[in-house]
This record gives structure tokens, sequence and C-alpha cells, in this order.
């Protein structure tokens, strides 16, 4: 496939005080208030936060689905509402939710997805898709013949089919195996060098940590972190120590620590506060296995400024050159 080129003056994609307030029985809900921020031509762009931060309701304004009640969305030039077609033919849209039409095999949905977009002759490309996303052998088979796993996979190929310059990732490995994810990546990532925008939302922090070189944070519909990922990460100067421990934590330290299963995590700032923890955790009569000790990673990151455990992070509207 060749390189996607556009020019770099206009953004990919622009949110432009971008507000949604649902009106119910019981009130007005603020899904999003005044977003704001641009991502580049090119870019790998990660947008993350906590369940009802209002990453979907974004992405559903972004692909049309939703209408915002203040601001305005732009993809490539192109207004969402104003000029929605030049806009969704920029597109290409992975959904969090299996959608699909039980009646057709995964060629024929391809071809017909294909042709919603005025794109015919396509099957050197859909070879290209089928191949590359691992679903060669499921060509002919029926969409109900497939697992979960396969029918996500059909649902990338669909996003992709016209090749679209802007991919937009609304948790696409969500409860799928580790042999899609990085099948994935490795496609999604081969396209973004190519010069594909590439919006990425997810809960798998580790993903976005590796992927993107920006992240923006939502929180209650407001964006309260937005920079370059090594940024965000070089905000944070705690170290984190990382082990194993059957033991009951001491209520001191189990009030700072994240516990996941037998693995603890605790923040410390230096040396002395290492030496500290670990005398505290002797004292008690704890026993740590494995003990690592490293540089916090972006869910440290990302745990800090939803607690508000962090100093604000400056919003970085303007792409890094």
């Amino acid at each position: 496939m060749s390189s996607i080129s556009t020019g770099a003056s206009t953004p990919a994609i622009s949110f432009q005080d971008v507000s949604k307030t649902y009106v119910g029985a019981r009130g007005s809900v603020h899904a999003l208030d005044n977003v704001a921020f641009d991502i580049q031509p090119g870019e790998f762009f990660g947008l993350l936060g906590p369940n009802g931060a209002g990453k979907t309701t974004l992405i559903s304004i972004l692909a049309g689905l939703a209408r915002a009640s203040g601001g305005a969305v732009k993809v490539h030039g192109h207004d969402v509402v104003a000029d929605y077609a030049a806009a969704r033919r920029s597109l290409g849209i992975v959904p969090q939710e299996l959608v699909f039409d039980p009646f057709f095999s995964v060629r024929e949905a391809l071809r017909i997805q294909s042709g919603y977009f005025g794109v015919y002759d396509n099957d050197a490309w859909i070879d290209e898709l089928l191949e590359n996303l691992g679903l060669s052998d499921k060509a002919n088979a029926n969409m109900r013949q497939l697992s979960g796993g396969m029918k996500r996979r059909v649902l990338v190929a669909q996003a992709l089919v016209h090749r679209p310059p802007v991919i937009v990732l609304d948790e696409p490995t969500a409860g799928v195996d580790v042999e899609l994810r990085q099948t994935l990546w490795q496609f999604v990532a081969r396209l973004n060098k190519q010069g594909h925008t590439v919006l990425l939302t997810t809960h798998y922090l580790e993903e976005a940590e590796a992927l993107c070189g920006r992240i923006a944070m939502l929180k209650q519909g407001k964006v309260v972190a937005l920079d370059r990922t090594s940024a965000l990460l070089a905000g944070t100067a705690s170290t984190m120590m990382r082990f194993k421990l059957d033991a009951v934590l001491p209520p001191d330290l189990a009030s700072k620590a994240r516990v996941t299963g037998r693995i603890v995590q605790i923040k410390a700032h230096d040396a002395k506060e290492v030496e500290a923890v670990l005398a505290r955790l002797h004292a008690a009569g704890c026993q740590p296995e494995d003990l690592e000790i490293g540089r916090a990673d972006l869910e440290n990151v990302f745990l800090e400024i939803m607690q508000g455990e962090s100093k604000p992070l400056p919003l970085k509207v303007e792409a890094a050159a």
C-alpha cells in the first residue's frame, strides 16, 4: 500500500471546544466539557480515561453517531456535520461492540463495506487485509461461524477496507487473545509508518505507552492532561517498588500501595525511602519476593492524575515537532 500524503498544515482531527449534554428525567449530564485539541497527520495518538470519562461520546461525535451540544469536530478540515460525507470517507473506525451481518461471508462483508464508500475492484487490498489480519483461511466462512476474536479481526478489516487516512481504534483489543493483539499492532504500526493517523482508546495502558507518541487524558468530560508520552512519564520522579507478597501489608503501607493479587507496588521517591519501606516490611514479618525497583509507568501516571495526586500537567494542545 502506498504512503498517505496529507498537508501537515491541516490537522487530521480537530476537536474545537466540544461539549455534550444529555438531558433526561433526572436532569442534565455533562458528558463533555469544552474538549479542545488537534491530532496531526501521521500521529499515533492515545485517548485515555476511566469508564464514564467521555471517550466513547467523543468518538461517537467524531463518527457522526452523536451530535455535539457545542463546538465543532473536523477531519482533515471537513466538518463532521456540515461536510459529513467527506469526513466519513476519511475515517475508518473500529467500534467496541461486535457488530456484524450474519448473512454474508467475510469476503462478501468486506466487498459490501468497500462499496459503501464507492470503492470497487478492491480485491487485491481485501486479500492483503485478510492476510495481515490472519483471516485468509476464513475468507469464505459465514460471519456467524467465527469466534469473537475472529469477528473483531473482521471489524478491523472493515474499518480499513476503503483505505482511510485516519484510523480510530476504540478498545480494539478488549477481550481478545494475545495473538490477535500482536497481529493487530504490527499491522497498525506499519500503516502508521506509511502515514496513516491513528487515534487509540484503550484500558491496556502498556499498549498506549508503547505505541502512542502523544496522549490526552479525560476525566469527567474534561481534558486533564495532554502531552507527549515521554513528557507524561518524565512528569513523575517516583521510583516504583514492585514485589510479590503472601502476607498482609502493614496498614501504613497498605494505604499507599497498589495490590493486584500477590503483586504489590509502592511508590518511593529516593533510595532512603526504599530502605524505609523494606525495613517496615521486615519489621512486620513480611518477606517480599522478586523485588524490582524501576521508574513509574504510564499506569502509575494515569492513576496519579485521575486520583489528583500529581501536580496539574500542562495541556499542550499543539503537536510536538
